[in-house]
């Protein structure tokens, strides 16, 4: 076993890296292995919100409804490359099932438990990393081009209301005055003030890796291919055949982490949603608060590095090339639907979002051993659910009882 080393964290994203800070505060000696390094992943091209509000689960039969219609267009919000239908039709299948109305009953109940102590977690959690500077409260704007549209939506936020989730609807006039420039084409939209945001993604996850080594812990690059619990501990073997050893092992590497608990002869039906944008530069347009365009499953977002236009679902896995006509796709609707955008100038990018079928994510212990805690599979809400799960997860391998029911979150529920 590595000298004073209690826990190894594999993934040094912000599940992984708030996760790791949590359990330093609670003074174990803390290592992040990564096999690129910190904000590598996802962590780095999110959309910067902690989507707190969301509370319903992906899986849902509203959907399923929309899902028809979205198949049809190869650069839209849901698509499924031809190579790779075959392979994900597995999960596709339990996605379905997930979307039955009692689950859905289930999900929601746990994801609103999970963001309501992601949400009181955040701002301690910040405030003790010395990062709540970079916290932004600016509210979340939905739009609807049609009346249909907007009555459609009026389910999801009578839910939120019976939360005490505070929004407003608007017409055109309303809209302008929170964000002005939007296409005449929006008749309807729901303002959301308690949404909140990252200045940016990526620096706040270099950030947290910073504080960690601050704080005594370790965060290295290495490819983890192997976990070996015993009786004594865990041990972790590197692909150029180095090993490294600790008493307990945390798994929040992302896309990654089912093929390691594969190999303790677990298996998670976890998939990817790979998720596209462009970054614009900051001036690119005069955007005051994050605006979704639900229909057309995107949204934008101001943050420290730019103007940033992405979402969409790719159910592609993690070995196709990248489809950039994805991003180009949702960059020629924002032109549209915000008249002043200057499209010029951005950044592509690609990442991988780790989805279970049912939009809840795995928070647990491994079947094979109590001394692994898994964590992840938090498909679009790895940065909003991250410093509630980061509570959970140090619960967990401290022995202390965790703060909500664990059950909907078992790793073993599939």
């Amino acid at each position: 076993m590595d000298r004073n080393i209690d826990v190894i964290v594999v993934g040094a994203g912000v599940v992984g890296l708030s996760a790791a800070l949590a359990l330093r505060a609670r003074g174990r000696t803390v290592t992040v292995l990564d096999r690129e390094g910190p904000a590598a992943g996802a962590s780095a091209g999110n959309a910067g919100a902690f989507a707190f509000t969301d509370i319903l689960p992906l899986a849902s039969p509203g959907i399923l409804r929309k899902a028809p219609k979205w198949l049809l267009d190869p650069l839209g919000p849901l698509s499924v490359p031809p190579a790779y239908a075959l392979r994900i039709a597995p999960w596709m299948y339990r996605f379905w099932r997930a979307c039955a109305p009692s689950r859905v009953a289930a999900s929601t109940r746990a994801q609103t438990a999970l963001m309501d102590l992601s949400k009181a977690e955040l701002e301690p959690f910040l405030a003790a990393t010395g990062l709540l500077a970079m916290l932004r409260k600016e509210g979340n704007l939905q739009v609807y081009e049609t009346e249909a549209e907007f009555r459609a939506s009026l389910p999801g936020w009578q839910a939120r209301a019976d939360h005490g989730i505070d929004f407003r609807h608007m017409d055109p006039e309303e809209m302008a005055e929170v964000q002005p420039g939007l296409s005449p084409r929006f008749i309807r939209g729901t303002f959301t003030p308690g949404w909140y945001s990252i200045t940016d993604p990526k620096d706040y996850t270099l950030a947290l890796a910073e504080r960690l080594r601050t704080q005594g812990g370790e965060v290295t690059q290495g490819e983890v291919v192997a976990l070996t619990p015993d009786d004594a501990g865990v041990t972790l073997t590197l692909a150029d055949g180095q090993t490294r050893r600790a008493a307990q092992v945390v798994l929040a590497a992302g896309a990654h982490s089912h093929l390691l608990a594969r190999g303790m002869g677990e298996r998670i039906p976890l998939e990817t949603e790979r998720g596209y944008n462009t970054t614009l530069p900051g001036d690119a347009f005069d955007l005051r608060t994050q605006i979704t365009f639900g229909g057309h499953g995107f949204v934008i977002t101001r943050l420290a590095s730019g103007i940033r236009v992405g979402g969409a679902v790719e159910l592609g896995g993690l070995d196709l090339p990248p489809n950039f006509r994805r991003s180009e796709a949702m960059l020629k609707k924002a032109q549209s639907f915000l008249p002043g955008l200057r499209p010029t100038g951005g950044v592509q990018w690609m990442g991988f979002r780790p989805s279970l079928p049912d939009s809840l994510p795995a928070i647990g212990k491994a079947r094979a051993t109590s001394r692994v805690t898994y964590a992840f599979g938090h498909g679009h809400l790895g940065l909003t659910q991250s410093a509630g799960t980061a509570r959970l997860v140090a619960d967990l391998v401290t022995g202390t009882a965790p703060a909500i029911d664990m059950t909907p979150f078992s790793p073993q529920r599939f």
